[in-house]
C-alpha cells in the first residue's frame, strides 16, 4: 500500500508539472527543475510545493507543483498562498528598521522606553533589554512557546507573562531561539508608529510591493480562493488538518503568503531595501539586519550537511552562514501543516524560496540548497540535497524511535495510583501557564488546558498518566501528580509547561468563607 501511494503521488507530481513546465526557464542552470520538483515531492511525500527564484533583480522561477490537498485536483501555482511561518521574523526586522530610519525607533532603544510596563524576569534585564536584543536571539529566556500555541492568549497577554518565566542562561550569553521576544517586537512596533504591527507592515511594505496576497491573519483566508491546506503525518500517511489561529504569534510568524508575492520580498531584500526605485529603507538598515548579533553554534546536523561552513549566526531576522565563499542570508519556519525556506546570496544577486503544505519535512530546505548550488557552479560541486537532507530526517525519526522506547522500558509496570481516582479531579492554576482543569467522567479522566488541549489520561505509573490529545496531530504527553505532606494531590506537571498547583476547592452555596 505505501508503494501504490507513492506511485500515485509521482503520477500526480508529473500530471501537475505538465501544466507548469510550459513556462520554459529564463536562465540555463534551471533546466530539469521541474524533474527536481518532482523528484522531491515524491521523496517527502509532501502535497504541494512553490517556489521562486531572483537572480540580478528579474524573476527567474515563479512556478507550483503538486496540488494543494493530498488526492484534490487544484494544482499549486505561484499565487498558492501558504504560512511563511517564521520567515516572518525578517518582516518584523525591517518594518523596525524603517521606523530606525524615520528616527522614532533605535536599534540600540531599551524596550522599555516604548514599553514602559514591560517586565522581563531580571529588573536588571528589563531595564537594559533593547529592541535590538528583541531580534537576535539573545535574551536568555527558553522558548515559552506554550503560551501562545493554540492558546486562548493575545499577544498582548503572552508579552505580559514573560517575567514570570524561568531564564534558561543568563542576558546575551549565548544564542536561544525566541518567539515571544519577536512577539514584543511587533507590540514595540505598534508603540512607535501608533499602528498596529499587521497594519504598519500592510501599509509600509506589503502594499507598496504590491503583495497583494499577503497578509498577517488566518481570518483573512476564509472564504479565499486557492489556499493551500496544511496536511501532518499520522499513522503513516499524510492528512489534512484545518488551519490552526496563530494571529497571536504575530510578528514572530503570522504572515500567510504566495511564492508570487515573495519574488518582490526577495527583490527588495537584494536591493538593500529598493525594488524598482522604490525604496522601503535605507542601505544602512539592510546592513545592521545581515550584522552578525549572536553566534549560532554549528550542531552536529550542520557540521555533517555544511562540512565547508565555518561560522554562522543570527543577525535581526536572519541566520548568517558562510558557504562555499559567499554569505548565505536566509530563515527557515514550521507551523502545524506548513513549511518555508527564504534565503539570499547578497554577493550573486541570488533570493529563493520554497513553500510546502508538510511540516514534518526538509523539502524547502532541499530546494533552496539545490538552487544556491546551481547558481554557484562551477566553483560549486553540487550535491544530492534531496537524499542527504532525507538521510537526516530518517536519522532524527530513528532518534525519536528510540526516546520513545527508552521511555516505554523506563516505565515501572504493576503500579497503581495513589488515591482514588476522583482525588485527581480539579481545578489546578499557574500564574505563567494559566488554568487546568481535570475532570472524572464515567471512570476516566479528562483533561483540558486552554481551548485546544483536550485529552483522556490513562495511567502510566505510580502518580503518573499518558495524556492523549483528541487534536491526534497533538500526539501524546506526560502529565505528572505531586502529593503534598498531608496526602493529598499538590499540584501537577504536563510536559512543556511549568507547575500547575491545585486550587482550594470553592466553598459550598450558603457555607462559610475562609
Amino acid at each position: 500500500m505505501r508503494a501504490i501511494h507513492h506511485a500515485a503521488l509521482l503520477l500526480l507530481a508529473v500530471a501537475s508539472f505538465a501544466g507548469a513546465s510550459s513556462a520554459q526557464p529564463l536562465d540555463s542552470r534551471l533546466s530539469g527543475f521541474d524533474e527536481f520538483a518532482g523528484a522531491v515531492l515524491n521523496t517527502w511525500e509532501a502535497p504541494g510545493l512553490a517556489v521562486a527564484v531572483v537572480k540580478d533583480g528579474r524573476v527567474l522561477l515563479e512556478r507550483g507543483f503538486g496540488t494543494t490537498l493530498a488526492g484534490g485536483t487544484q494544482p499549486v501555482d505561484e499565487h498558492t498562498v501558504f504560512a511563511i511561518a517564521s520567515t516572518t521574523k525578517a518582516f518584523t526586522a525591517a518594518a523596525a528598521g524603517i521606523l530606525v530610519d524615520e528616527g522614532r525607533l533605535g536599534w540600540d532603544d531599551r524596550v522599555i522606553e516604548h514599553l514602559p510596563g514591560f517586565q522581563m524576569p531580571d529588573p536588571w534585564v528589563t531595564r537594559e533589554l533593547t529592541v535590538r536584543d528583541l531580534l537576535s536571539h539573545r535574551s536568555g529566556l527558553p522558548r515559552g512557546d506554550h503560551l501562545w500555541y493554540l492558546s486562548a492568549l493575545d499577544r498582548e497577554e503572552v508579552v505580559g507573562r514573560v517575567r514570570l518565566l524561568e531564564p534558561a542562561t543568563s542576558f546575551r550569553s549565548r544564542y536561544g531561539y525566541q518567539n515571544i521576544m519577536f512577539i514584543t517586537a511587533g507590540e514595540v512596533i505598534e508603540a512607535a508608529s501608533d499602528r498596529s504591527w499587521d497594519a504598519f507592515l500592510t501599509s509600509r511594505i506589503l502594499e507598496p510591493l504590491g503583495m497583494s496576497r499577503t497578509g498577517t491573519s488566518t481570518s483573512d483566508l476564509v472564504g479565499s480562493d486557492n489556499v493551500a491546506t496544511p496536511h501532518v503525518r499520522l499513522d503513516g500517511g499524510v492528512v489534512p488538518i484545518p488551519w490552526p489561529d496563530f494571529d497571536n504569534v504575530g510578528a514572530a510568524g503570522a504572515v500567510n503568503s504566495s511564492v508570487h508575492d515573495l519574488s518582490r520580498w526577495l527583490q527588495v531584500q537584494l536591493g538593500k531595501g529598493t525594488r524598482d526605485g522604490l525604496t522601503l529603507w535605507s542601505d544602512s538598515v539592510a546592513r545592521e539586519m545581515w550584522t552578525p548579533n549572536t553566534v549560532v553554534p554549528l550542531g552536529q546536523e550542520t557540521r555533517r550537511t555544511h562540512p565547508e561552513t565555518h561560522l554562522q549566526a543570527y543577525g535581526m531576522g536572519w541566520f548568517l552562514q558562510d558557504y562555499r565563499g559567499r554569505l548565505v542570508v536566509r530563515h527557515g519556519g514550521s507551523l502545524d501543516g506548513m513549511r518555508a525556506h527564504v534565503a539570499l546570496v547578497p554577493e550573486e544577486g541570488l533570493g529563493v524560496v520554497a513553500l510546502t503544505n508538510l511540516n514534518e519535512s526538509r523539502l524547502p530546505v532541499a530546494v533552496v540548497w539545490e538552487v544556491i548550488d546551481r547558481f554557484l557552479e562551477p566553483r560549486a560541486k553540487p550535491r544530492d540535497w534531496n537524499a542527504l537532507l532525507h538521510a537526516e530526517a530518517e536519522r532524527e525519526r530513528e532518534a525519536s524511535q528510540r526516546r520513545q522506547t527508552e521511555r516505554e522500558k523506563a516505565r515501572v509496570t504493576g503500579t497503581s495510583p495513589s488515591l482514588p481516582l476522583e482525588a485527581y479531579a480539579g481545578l489546578y492554576r499557574s500564574a505563567l501557564s494559566g488554568d487546568l482543569e481535570v475532570d472524572l467522567e464515567e471512570g476516566t479522566l479528562r483533561l483540558a488546558y486552554g481551548p485546544n488541549y483536550l485529552g483522556t489520561l490513562a495511567h502510566w505509573h505510580y502518580d503518573t498518566w499518558r495524556v492523549t490529545w483528541q487534536n491526534r496531530s497533538l500526539g501524546s504527553d506526560l502529565v505528572s501528580f505531586q502529593l503534598g505532606s498531608d496526602g493529598t494531590v499538590e499540584s501537577l506537571a504536563l510536559s512543556g509547561t511549568d507547575r500547575f498547583r491545585r486550587a482550594p476547592a470553592e466553598p459550598a452555596p450558603g457555607g462559610p468563607s475562609r
